[in-house]
This record gives structure tokens, C-alpha cells and sequence, in this order.
């Protein structure tokens, strides 16, 4: 079975689904928003939060970061500048690191370069994040899989045989690794979720957590997600659907995040462990409703029975019905009543059919 620790939480198929509330850049550049997301995020039951840290000067060309970014969702009037807006550095993360350790939730981000990977190696986060947009980007995936903590990497836009290379690199290097079947569409459309493929990659990477990082608008999907195998559940999360910004639409809500969490943690309970029982919770409700063999009618001590003489009711606390077979034909021993519960023990002849059972198996 396939395991995976981050931050001293352990994850695999017995487990419950692991839960990281991406905040990405929905803090919109503030820090105190940062800390009061990550501690709603707790409340709510998430296991981790995840932020995003790029060098964005050097991650992208000067004319993506030279170009003009003019909109309702933009913080800067070049793309650059909007993204610069957005982003914190050594001391931000520092605080909100320990703040995360402080309320007792894991803390790490999503590496979009070398330079902001070894950023977040320097801070000792306890787990790395490789973006769908990286998963070809095998310089870049080795460069983190040498740090030596656990992986997440999404595999949104990809065809199976990037999945493979991005797979073959890491497991040579570090071992930790946990693969999330993701749409790279911002919302995703749910024809577009395939969700299978999570079944795909448990049959064929049998030795990674599979999970979902999932852009859909709700939280079914993440029930249905776990379901299938998956043990990591990524899902954006805002406090304010109408915030400053592009992700802050498609995310969670504090009221959807804790209802996922919950219908999460309810799943695992429900689906137990395959083995068909008998409840004690069952036992009164089922006897109310089940059925007895009962005399139809008043029968006469030495009457042999028919069907007729027989009728199945409520309450089920005596001879089940699949007992007829071995009550028809046989005689009363003593008079019984209409609606009279019939035993084996009122029946000529079951008793001497009782010893010969017990002798033969002597």
C-alpha cells in the first residue's frame, strides 16, 4: 500500500483524505489576510494551506512581464507588476510560517523556479508543490526532488507519457511523491474532470498517493474523488467569492471548505471495511420490520400443517420465513392461537430430527 507522510501526518488508503486549502494569491498581497485565511482554514478541518512563491522577474520573458494587465482583477498595470504586487518574501513567509506552526496547521507552496524552490528549501517547508504547468519541466522537478521532502505534483494539460517522465524523474531521486489528476481549467468544467483517471494512476503508479486538485465550482466531487482512491483533495479557497481577483471565484468559501471536510471525513466512515455485518443500531428497527411464521388461524393439537394454516407478520422475533419449507407438513404437538408465534418446538417430530443431527455429528 502506497504511503505518504507530510509533516508528521500520514497518508494512504486507510487513512482520511488529506486536505490542502490552496490560498495560491487570494490573500491579494496582504499578510494579515494570509494569517486569518490560514486560521479559518483550521477551523474548518483543512490539513494544510498552500501559497504560491515566484521570482517573477526571471520566471517570465520581459514582454509577458512588460505587458499591460488593465482589468478589474489586476493590482499592477503590467503583468509583472500585478504579479509583484501579489507576492511576499523572506519575512512574510517567515511569520506565516510560524504563525502555521503556532495553530497547528502545515504550511508550504508551490515552487513556479529554481530560485523560489530554493527559497522555500531555505524556510524548511515540510512538502513541495510542482504546478501542472511543471510537470514537464523535468530541471526543474529533479532540482526539488533532491530537497528530499515529499511531492505534490498536479498533472493537469498533460498526456500519460508526461505523467511518466515527470514519475520516472522524481521516484529515481526521492521516493515521496503524490500524484493529483487535475484539469487545468479555471473553473473546470465537471465532462472535463475525468475523475477515473484517478483509478488510472492507482493501477499504474501503485507505489504514490494518488489524489485531485480540483478547480470545479463544489464539493461533490472531492466525495467522489476519495471514492475512487484519492487521499490528497486540493481545493482553492477564499474568504469572499467577490474578492480582487482571478481564483477568487471558482474557490471555496469557509462554509463549502468545512463541508467538504466534513462529507470527507464522513466517507471514510461510511464506506468501512467491505465486510457485510449486523449492527446492534439494526437490530430493533429490523425486528419491528421483518416477518414471523405465526398460526393463521386457531389450529388444534396433532393438526398437520398447510400453507394455508400459516401467515408471515410483524414483529420478525420468531421463525424467519425462510424456515416455511420445514414447518409445512409437519403436525402441533399442543392447540395454538390465531397470530400464535410457531416454534420448532410445538412441531411432532422435530425434536427426535434435532438428537439424530446431534448424534450423527458425535
Amino acid at each position: 500500500m502506497a504511503k505518504l507522510m507530510i509533516d508528521g501526518v500520514e497518508i494512504h488508503d486507510d487513512t482520511d483524505c488529506y486536505v490542502i486549502a490552496e490560498i495560491g494569491h487570494n490573500h491579494m498581497g496582504s499578510l494579515e489576510v494570509a494569517m486569518e485565511m490560514f486560521r479559518i482554514a483550521k477551523e474548518c478541518g483543512a490539513d494544510a494551506v498552500k501559497l504560491q512563491k515566484r521570482d517573477n522577474k526571471n520566471l517570465y520573458t520581459r514582454e509577458m512581464y512588460d505587458m499591460p494587465y488593465l482589468h478589474r482583477n489586476s493590482y499592477g498595470p503590467t503583468y509583472g507588476l500585478h504579479r509583484e504586487a501579489l507576492e511576499f518574501g523572506w519575512e512574510e513567509y517567515r511569520e506565516l510560517k510560524a504563525y502555521a506552526q503556532e495553530i497547528g496547521i502545515t504550511m508550504f507552496a508551490t515552487a513556479f523556479d529554481f530560485a523560489s524552490a530554493d527559497f522555500l528549501a531555505k524556510l524548511e517547508v515540510p512538502a513541495f508543490k510542482v504546478a501542472s504547468g511543471d510537470l514537464t519541466n523535468i530541471p526543474l522537478i529533479k532540482h526539488i526532488a533532491r530537497f528530499g521532502k515529499p511531492m505534490i505534483v498536479s498533472t493537469g494539460g498533460a498526456t500519460m507519457a508526461d505523467v511518466q517522465r515527470a514519475y520516472d524523474a522524481i521516484m529515481s531521486i526521492n521516493p515521496q511523491l503524490c500524484l493529483l489528476q487535475c484539469t487545468a481549467a479555471y473553473p473546470a468544467e465537471f465532462a472535463e474532470l475525468n475523475l477515473n483517471v484517478i483509478r488510472t494512476y492507482r493501477q499504474r503508479f501503485k507505489d504514490v498517493v494518488v489524489g485531485l486538485s480540483s478547480h470545479d465550482n463544489g464539493i461533490a466531487m472531492a466525495v467522489a474523488a476519495y471514492v475512487l482512491g484519492a487521499r490528497v483533495i486540493e481545493k482553492h479557497f477564499t474568504l469572499n467569492h467577490a474578492a480582487k481577483g482571478t481564483d477568487h471565484p471558482f474557490s471555496l468559501e469557509p462554509q463549502g471548505l468545512r463541508k467538504m471536510v466534513r462529507d470527507l471525513r464522513r466517507t471514510r466512515l461510511a464506506l468501512g471495511d467491505g465486510i457485510k455485518r449486523i449492527y446492534d443500531s439494526e437490530r430493533e428497527p429490523i425486528t419491528k420490520m421483518a416477518k414471523k411464521i405465526v398460526a393463521a388461524h386457531d389450529l388444534p393439537a396433532g393438526h398437520t400443517i398447510t400453507m394455508a394454516d400459516l401467515a408471515l407478520k410483524s414483529p420478525g422475533d420468531g421463525l424467519p420465513p425462510y424456515e416455511l419449507d420445514k414447518v409445512i407438513g409437519r403436525t402441533t404437538l399442543v392447540p395454538l392461537k390465531a397470530d400464535q408465534a410457531i416454534t420448532f418446538e410445538v412441531l411432532k417430530g422435530w425434536k427426535e430430527a434435532e438428537e439424530a443431527v446431534g448424534q450423527a455429528a458425535a
